[in-house]
């Protein structure tokens, strides 16, 4: 299909070679094992985190399924509503789409990465609780379609965020 020209560029590393491959227009068994499974390693490398305390994880699909971080619930307390985005709309990285209501306090919730809103959690509305409770399993917020799946790796990993939220000067308010 692809001309002698291209072929040099058809390296399994690039990224041409990568579309290729997710087109159907090359067939992926040419490929050592470890580079046929390096578009899920974000499903592997566990959750990512924002400064903002969401956390992501992403999937073999590019869907991320994002939430608040336990830091973030045990700041809020008992949470008793949460509102998010409708599925189906864009959402930029770092913008608003949602926000949480607690006993204590009222805060946004930010998209860790861009895409399209997939799903939310339809749960949290009977049960908002679930933020306290499970907030990184049964309490996730929403699920995203990665428009641009690089960005999960400007995120913080599980280090980093342990990190960031002992050096957080409003912690201790």
């Amino acid at each position: 299909m692809f001309g002698a020209a291209l072929r040099p560029l058809l390296t399994p590393s690039s990224n041409l070679y990568r579309t290729a491959v997710r087109n159907n227009l090359v067939k992926p068994t040419c490929l050592p094992v470890a580079q046929r499974f390096t578009s899920v390693r974000f499903a592997s490398s566990g959750p990512r985190f924002s400064d903002d305390h969401e956390w992501i994880t992403v999937d073999e699909n590019n869907i991320g399924t994002v939430g608040i971080t336990d830091y973030a619930q045990k700041a809020l307390g008992d949470v008793v509503y949460v509102e998010v985005a409708a599925p189906g709309d864009t959402l930029e990285q770092g913008g608003f789409m949602g926000s949480v209501e607690s006993v204590k306090a009222a805060s946004d919730i930010y998209s860790p990465v861009s895409g399209t809103l997939a799903s939310v959690n339809e749960a949290l509305k009977d049960q908002p609780s679930l933020l306290n409770k499970d907030p990184m399993g049964k309490g996730w917020v929403c699920k995203i379609q990665l428009s641009d799946p690089a960005q999960v790796e400007t995120l913080m990993d599980d280090a980093g965020y342990k990190a960031f939220c002992e050096s957080d000067p409003g912690k201790d308010e």
